[in-house]
């Protein structure tokens, strides 16, 4: 879980490498792109994760690290921007795969410094806060320095307790960087009438107490009260246990779990352990005997990139709803 876990990131900096990324010959700069950068919009200023950049034109050569932000590129029409991707973690959407496969994967996880530079970006996109880990050699202010922008996922710094619009936001400025800004507003405007659709079929129901499963023995490593996925439950007719542990992600005691009674438990879909093997951890817990979502065998199953800031969100809270509230959500 180190990809979303900033606490094991390791301290000592790695001094950069002193190389620049070489410019594109205008005969290699996607089509999109040449059309976006004769627009209007730019120059374009934005702030991101403290970061403030001033874009004079699309950048034209982008390397995306984790598979929420890739998935933006992706839907926004962007894919022959995309020189080289890495991290999934789990399968893409049916509806990217063919425009997925035409993008070189560089790295399994993350890619090392020279491995990015080695796909010539003049722009980074990363998800999560570990894939610019300075002690990597991957930190922002490094490909700065070799004349690469750089972009994080707002969802690592975002502080308002708004997470659906801290969506709306990232898809707005990722829109406006890349020149498809009528492509981002259209998602937005769709995204907002699917979320306002499924409240409409909730809004007479009683919340659910939810209890995320992400991983763990010891402990549970689960979903706190901020970032996207807290907010996926609320909208999906659920309450979450531990909407009051004041991050995205941590761990929880298993007594809090017992003392909590949740009714429902969502498990987090990713990685080697599969659902079946964390549905057996939990049934098979005798100090869990008591809880009313292992007595009702009550689970509901979502893949981890359904529950981080990216454009899946929208449909994730309707097929969460349909696994939390089955006879309200059936048409």
């Amino acid at each position: 879980m180190s990809r979303r876990t900033p606490a094991l990131i390791a301290a000592a900096v790695l001094l950069p490498l002193a190389l620049t990324a070489c410019s594109t010959p205008e005969g290699d700069e996607p089509a999109g792109n040449k059309a976006a950068a004769k627009s209007d919009g730019f120059p374009y200023t934005v702030t991101n994760c403290g970061v403030t950049t001033t874009y004079k034109a699309p950048p034209k050569r982008v390397v995306t690290m984790n598979q929420h932000v890739t998935e933006i590129m992706l839907e926004l029409g962007l894919t022959k921007s995309l020189v080289g991707t890495a991290y999934l973690d789990d399968k893409v959407l049916p509806k990217y795969a063919k425009d997925y496969a035409s993008v070189p994967v560089i790295a399994k996880e993350y890619p090392s410094y020279e491995q990015v530079l080695a796909s010539n970006p003049d722009f980074v996109y990363g998800g999560y806060s570990s894939a610019f880990t300075a002690g990597d050699g991957r930190g922002r202010e490094a490909f700065k320095k070799a004349g690469i922008e750089t972009r994080l996922n707002t969802e690592s710094c975002a502080k308002a307790d708004t997470p659906m619009e801290t969506l709306y936001e990232e898809i707005r400025e990722v829109g406006r960087t890349f020149g498809v800004t009528d492509r981002a507003e259209a998602w937005i405007k769709q995204a907002k009438a699917d979320n306002a659709a499924t409240a409409e079929k909730l809004k007479d129901l009683k919340a659910l107490p939810v209890f995320v499963y992400d991983s763990g023995d010891k402990t549970a490593f689960t979903a706190g009260g901020k970032g996207i996925g807290n907010e996926l439950i609320t909208r999906a007719g659920g309450t979450n246990i531990f909407a009051d542990l004041d991050k995205s992600f941590g761990d929880a005691s298993w007594e809090n779990v017992v003392a909590r009674k949740p009714e429902a438990i969502v498990i987090y879909d990713y990685g080697a352990t599969t659902v079946a093997q964390k549905k057996k951890r939990l049934l098979d817990d005798p100090a869990l005997a008591d809880v009313p979502a292992i007595k009702n065998k009550r689970f509901a199953v979502m893949p981890l990139s359904d529950a981080v800031l990216g454009v899946r969100v929208p449909a994730a809270v309707e097929k969460l709803a349909a696994q939390l509230h089955p006879a309200a959500t059936t048409s």
